[in-house]
């Protein structure tokens, strides 16, 4: 059997991508399977509310599990910095056609107040700069209003190339 050209591969690679992500249910169904393949995300429960060309918003319900402290109730600042991190490498993720794999390379939290006990929170990630290798990303977490942030962030990922589509998220 004859093999294609790396070139022509990567380019169909591309033409593919592209055409999925065109489709706003499609970016939505891969965020959701993006979230899925971290084990840690499907244990504390993260989930995908919005996923844009750059942007990406994902939530975490409350759960008295996901409590730091058991007599204000409010939410553990591991969870909110997991909710954080994942996001933010979505939206670094997601930023191009193909999705290219990333790992973090700064991560600067700011956590600003404690999230209301008994909500959950919601953070939104936008990749605002890309570089050749890296992706800068800036991401608000917030429990009702979003002009009222729980905690913010800045980061910055390392971009490893294009997912390969045969590849996809695996469990």
């Amino acid at each position: 059997m004859a093999r294609w050209p790396r070139v022509v591969g990567r380019q169909l690679t591309r033409a593919l991508w592209g055409a999925l992500f065109s489709v706003p249910a499609a970016r939505r169904y891969f965020g959701r399977r993006f979230f899925d393949s971290i084990p840690h995300s499907r244990r504390i429960g993260l989930h995908v509310t919005r996923v844009g060309r750059r942007a990406f918003t994902a939530g975490v319900d409350y759960r008295d599990e996901l409590v730091g402290n058991p007599y204000t109730g409010h939410l553990h600042g591991g969870v909110l910095t997991t909710l954080i991190d994942q996001t933010s490498g979505a939206a670094a993720f997601f930023s191009r056609s193909p999705p290219q794999l990333v790992a973090t390379l700064d991560l600067r939290i700011d956590h600003l107040r404690p999230a209301a006990a008994g909500k959950g929170v919601e953070a939104r990630a936008e990749c605002y700069h890309l570089t050749r290798h890296i992706a800068f990303v800036r991401c608000v977490a917030y429990d009702e209003d979003p002009d009222d942030p729980v905690a913010t962030s800045v980061s910055a990922f390392m971009r490893n190339g294009p997912v390969p589509l045969g590849r996809g998220f695996r469990r």
